[in-house]
């Protein structure tokens, strides 16, 4: 089976325009998240992490959407120094995102073409045209483990034998309608969040992109590796998750078995950490049972809000240059356990040798995933 290299990686997110921008950043402790005062996107003033109000791209602005143009941005400073060409017919693109460009229904009239506007695979038509890509883009999205899903839909692809090349590229945009819906479920902190502090309120939105170039090429051998992964669903309700982590300790173990890894191989634990209080009971149940639970910790949630169908890509490459640098980052906002399972939750940046890293998400609709990235 091929071995499955990470190339190159992009975060295009508030905070930075690159990844080692992004990565410098949080080392500093800098969070993208802000309080904004803007009618256009609540009636009170909310916490989140946005870009500022300028244009993206210089060029064609008025083709794309906002959405798309994080996409394209993304994409572009990952692809041009990569080696990977777009139009070879080895290289496939693969979109993640969950809510693409829905926020058109607050602005454009209802009608056929509204309705061709807004959906992904025209967007990802309109990205892959952009850069010359020559097979029909794959999209996924399947709530906040989008991310991650489009990690593992690569590597399958390429594993395969279908693709050498995987380019995959995941945004999101904020709006007055997606954070409405948030609201909604009454799920939005009052302030940045708490990701398994006891006083943890809710989750904070964020805008961002991110990018990952897969190959199985041998000449990137040496790089990190995606090394296995695994999704599952838990079916209990349509946005809260299992009382019991167990679907999510499934994906855990699943993942580990196919890497033929033990829990003492295991390193550093990106987690999806949103600050719900359900979502960090359930994770850190999960985690204990899957007998996780002494391994260092994070959350970058309080850095760059919930991102989203960005978000498992964003930490996951954030994850990536961890175990590069050998470097473990703090969970911005943590303070004190909130959660009944005891997880070691890291506080300070820490420096200590790393080999493996897993990365786990949740989302609505019970779905659950985790991978694994190693050297």
């Amino acid at each position: 089976m091929p071995v499955v290299y990470i190339v190159a990686d992009n975060i295009y997110s508030p905070i930075g325009a690159t990844t080692a921008e992004n990565f410098e950043r949080i080392k500093q402790g800098i969070s993208g998240i802000k309080l904004h005062s803007d009618d256009a996107l609540a009636d009170e003033p909310v916490y989140a992490s946005l870009f500022d109000k300028v244009n993206i791209l210089a060029d064609n602005k008025l083709k794309y959407t906002k959405f798309e143009q994080l996409l394209i941005a993304s994409v572009k400073d990952v692809l041009k120094d990569s080696g990977v060409v777009a139009a070879d017919e080895k290289t496939i693109l693969i979109i993640s995102s969950t809510k693409g460009n829905i926020s058109l229904l607050e602005t454009e009239p209802d009608n056929p073409e509204l309705n061709n506007r807004i959906a992904l695979p025209t967007s990802a038509k309109l990205v892959a045209e952009y850069f010359g890509f020559v097979n029909t883009p794959v999209v996924v999205s399947n709530a906040c483990i989008s991310g991650i899903m489009a990690i593992l839909t690569g590597m399958r692809l390429i594993r395969s034998g279908q693709y050498e090349n995987a380019v995959i590229t995941g945004a999101d945009v904020i709006t007055k309608f997606v954070l409405s819906g948030f609201q909604s479920f009454q799920a939005i902190s009052p302030e940045p969040c708490k990701p398994f502090d006891i006083n943890r309120a809710g989750i904070t939105l964020g805008e961002g992109a991110a990018t990952m170039i897969l190959s199985s090429n041998a000449k990137y051998a040496g790089r990190i590796k995606v090394i296995s992964g695994a999704v599952t669903n838990d079916a209990n309700h349509i946005s809260a998750p299992s009382r019991t982590g167990e679907e999510l300790c499934i994906a855990i173990e699943k993942t580990l078995a196919d890497a033929g890894l033990k829990t003492g191989d295991i390193d550093l634990i990106s987690a999806h950490g949103t600050a719900t209080s359900y979502n960090d009971e359930m994770e850190a149940k999960a985690i204990a049972m899957a007998g996780l639970g002494s391994i260092p910790l994070n959350s970058l949630k309080g850095y760059y809000g919930h991102t989203l169908g960005a978000a498992g890509l964003i930490e996951s490459i954030i994850s990536v240059r961890s175990l590069k640098g050998n470097l473990i980052l703090p969970t911005l906002g943590f303070e004190t356990m909130g959660v009944a399972d005891p997880i070691n939750v890291c506080t300070e940046l820490t420096g200590m040798p790393l080999e493996v890293c897993l990365k786990t998400a949740s989302g609505f609709g019970g779905c659950n995933a985790a991978v694994l990235f190693g050297k």
